[in-house]
Parts: structure tokens; C-alpha cells; sequence
């Protein structure tokens, strides 16, 4: 079962760019991208860097200290030094809301893309 909450709204995330949002204590990202919004642990998984300070591009954010960059679909990382993938969580927008399920992370491994941005 999804468990959907507000954690901003749409306004809050300009185009191409990252806010750091705070949920069921869990630090995440919330970055808009393409007219799309992801959610993604707010942690690069090669050091403990907040991945909302970082540059975001197409379908990728990129960690500002070290430059690995992660896959925002699957959190996997696309370049080094991060070898470990990052938690991602479905996100849509309701109107002028982004909803988050935090209920638990989107398997990295999952084939098929598409399902998992539900905007």
C-alpha cells in the first residue's frame, strides 16, 4: 500500500534544480528536471554530501564535492567514485503539490523505467 504525503509545492522546486525536504525523518531531495519531479535520498552514497546542493541535468544530479552523478529514475550512480546506488521514492504532483511515498525505496534493479515517475 502507497502512503502519499505532501512535501512541497511545485513552485518550491524551480526547473532544473534541488531542494532538500525532510520526511518521516528521512533526509530526501526533491528535484525538478525536465518538467519532471523525483525524490532521492538527500545523501551521495560515496560521502556524506547533500545531493540538493548538487547540478541537475536531464534524468541526473550530480554530487558538488566528488562529481558522481546518479540516475534520479533508479538512484543508481552513472560515474565514479560512487559505486553504491541511492534510495529513490515514487513521487507525483497532485495540482500544485509534490507527493512523496516514503514507504519504501524503488528496487534499483527495476527494468522498466517508465513506471517509476508517476507525474
Amino acid at each position: 500500500m502507497s502512503d502519499f504525503v505532501r512535501v512541497c509545492s511545485v513552485s518550491d522546486v524551480p526547473p532544473d534544480s534541488a531542494i532538500a525536504v525532510e520526511v518521516d525523518d528521512r533526509e530526501l531531495a526533491i528535484v525538478h528536471s525536465d518538467g519532471n519531479f523525483y525524490a532521492i535520498e538527500d545523501e551521495c552514497s560515496h560521502a556524506a554530501i547533500p545531493l540538493s546542493e548538487g547540478d541537475v541535468e536531464g534524468a541526473e544530479i550530480e554530487c558538488y564535492l566528488h562529481g558522481s552523478r546518479f540516475d534520479l529514475r533508479t538512484g543508481r550512480p552513472l560515474s565514479l567514485p560512487a559505486t553504491e546506488p541511492v534510495p529513490v521514492y515514487r513521487c507525483r504532483v497532485e495540482g500544485d503539490d509534490v507527493l512523496v511515498d516514503v514507504s519504501e525505496p524503488l528496487d534499483p534493479e527495476q527494468s522498466d523505467i517508465e513506471e517509476l515517475q508517476e507525474s
